[in-house]
Formats: structure tokens, sequence, C-alpha cells
């Protein structure tokens, strides 16, 4: 069932939809290279939807993004725990974590390119360099921030440095570093389009470029609308996910 918040939320993009709509009857957008009326975006995007483009691409950017997503968090929140661990380590690798992440990850397409040549592997790659930053950051100062009475009663109980990071640390860390996990996942998705629109002839991002260049400006804002929809779908799953596994820490976790 919808909720009135939802159903508020959804009341400007209807306006806005039907303004457009309205707009583009009054004035005639069939020889515009880049603009098209609402109902025209729609037609197109069920044509692409049945001759199966839009599936592809979708498929292609998801792949994508999800398996870069999954290297790039999984090494992130790694070296973040072990940072967050061990304060030398994170003295001694500060100044070069600090220089590498401000690089874009759109600046290593030239070297990615020339190692891994066109394809998967080259998004993937440029995926994985963009998610690795933000669960490494959010991942080591949540486990900075575990409360240090649970060290100390770690330590009482005399585990191991192994035991106390997997039954201490990491739970009580968890919901700060799902939302850096929750971050990233909108990372992957922005990264893999950019890749596929800047130079990887595949996925969502090419269908964008494809449409420019035929001059179909109701594909084009086709594939954009659907990008839409689902990065808002995919954000709605993570803070469902969110709400489910966490509860009321998924709110107090929640980044301002």
């Amino acid at each position: 069932m919808i909720s009135s918040s939802t159903l508020k939320g959804l009341a400007l993009p209807v306006v806005l939809i039907v303004a457009a709509e309205i707009a583009g009857r009054m004035v005639d957008l069939s020889h515009s290279d880049s603009l098209a009326p609402p109902s025209a975006i729609a037609r197109a995007f069920v044509e692409a939807v049945a001759d199966g483009s839009m599936i592809a691409a979708t498929r292609d950017t998801l792949a994508s993004a999800f398996a870069g997503l999954a290297i790039g968090a999984s090494i992130g929140l790694l070296i973040g725990i072990i940072l967050g661990v061990l304060p030398l380590a994170d003295r001694l690798m500060e100044v070069t974590i600090e220089s590498i992440r401000p690089i874009p990850s759109i600046a290593v397409l030239p070297i990615a390119l020339i190692a891994l040549g066109f394809g998967y592997r080259l998004e993937i790659a440029i995926v994985a360099f963009a998610c690795l930053w933000s669960p490494l950051i959010l991942a080591r100062a949540a486990v900075r921030g575990v409360e240090p009475r649970l060290i100390e009663v770690s330590r009482a109980l005399r585990l191991t440095p192994a035991a106390r990071i997997a039954k201490i640390v990491i739970p009580a860390a968890l919901p700060r570093i799902f939302v850096a996990f929750r971050l990233a996942v909108g990372i992957a998705l922005i990264v893999a389009v950019t890749v596929e629109i800047a130079i990887n002839p595949l996925g969502l991002g090419h269908g964008i470029m494809t449409a420019q260049q035929a001059l179909r400006p109701d594909l084009m804002l086709a594939y954009l609308v659907w990008l839409g929809i689902l990065g808002f779908g995919l954000n709605a799953l993570m803070v469902l996910a969110q709400q489910r596994l966490f509860g009321r820490a998924a709110i107090v976790e929640e980044p301002r």
C-alpha cells in the first residue's frame, strides 16, 4: 500500500509531466533534436522494451555495476576495518589514501583501456575503483567509533584480536558500514553509465549515445527516465533492507 508521504512525493513529478505534455502539444517538437513530449518518450520506452534493447542494456549496465560494486566495496570495507583497528597502519596509509582518493574515476579510463580493452572488464575495474573509497572511509570511522566499553568487555573476556573484530567491532559498526554500502550502490550505477557514455560500447549509457546520434530525442530521454526509475528503485530497496536489518539503528546511522 502506498503511503501518504509517497503520494505527496509523486505529486510534483506528475504535475511536471502533465505540464511538459501540454507544452509539447502547444509547441511543435517534431523537428527538435533534444526534446520530446512525455507521450513520445513513453512510446519509445515501450518500443525499446518490446524489441529487447532496453532490457539487454539494463542487464549489461547492472552486471558491470554490481560486479564492480562487489569488488570495490569488499576491498574498501576490508581496508577500512584494518585501518580502524590498527591506528599505526592508518597513519602510515593516510597520505597514500588521501592522494589517490580525489582522483576522478573517469580519469583512470585511459590507463584501464590500455590494460583491459573495451568490454565488461574495463567497466568493472572503473566501477570498483570508484566504489572503493566511501566504504573504506566510513568503515574506518565506524570501527573507530565503536563504544570503548565494548572493547573493554572483549579484553575482559580475553578474546583474541580476530575474535574481538568478528564478535564485537564488526557487529557494533555494521549499521554505519551498511550506510557506506548504500552510498556505493548509487556510485556504482552512476559510474557504470558514465563509462558507457564516454567510451564503452554497451549498456544504458551506450543506448543513450546511440539514440542521440540517431536523432531520436524520445528514445534518448526514455533511457534517461528509465535510469532515474532504476536508481530510485535501487535506493528504495537499500533503504528497506537497512530498516529491516537494523530497525531504529538505521535511523540513527542515517547520513546527515
